[in-house]
């Protein structure tokens, strides 16, 4: 395999939070409901939602398309495996569209402070 892509972004989690209190459907939007729960859980859940955020554009990015026609940010699902470790994987039919492009591995990292969130992602192929 050799890495296709890498993407990066940053977002203030206040922006986040603003987004999801004033915009009516923002959340269902972008997150998927696995993503909601999860972040519902948490203490600091703007936190955990501008992670994820940040990630899907960081994915778009590595795809070097940018956002693709056909496919939804709630479509392109942060979760964690059984020992945490954050997992992006397109579903639905942006799984569809995206496995097009013949990706083999994508691998995401995430971080979060009280006011800023920040993602990476690298593409295999």
């Amino acid at each position: 395999m050799t890495v296709s892509g890498v993407g990066i972004d940053m977002i203030e989690v206040e922006r986040i939070q603003s987004s999801i209190a004033k915009e009516q459907g923002f959340r269902e939007l972008v997150f998927s409901a696995k993503e909601i729960a999860y972040c519902e859980s948490k203490a600091n859940k703007y936190q955990h939602y501008a992670a994820r955020f940040a990630a899907k554009e960081a994915f778009f990015k590595a795809l070097g398309t940018g956002w693709l026609k056909d496919t939804a940010f709630n479509e392109i699902e942060v979760t964690n495996d059984e020992s945490g470790k954050p997992v992006l994987e397109p579903i639905g039919e942006s799984a569809v569209v995206i496995n097009r492009n013949g990706l083999l591995k994508i691998s995401v990292s995430l971080t979060h402070l009280k006011t800023m969130a920040s993602a990476v992602v690298i593409i295999e192929k």
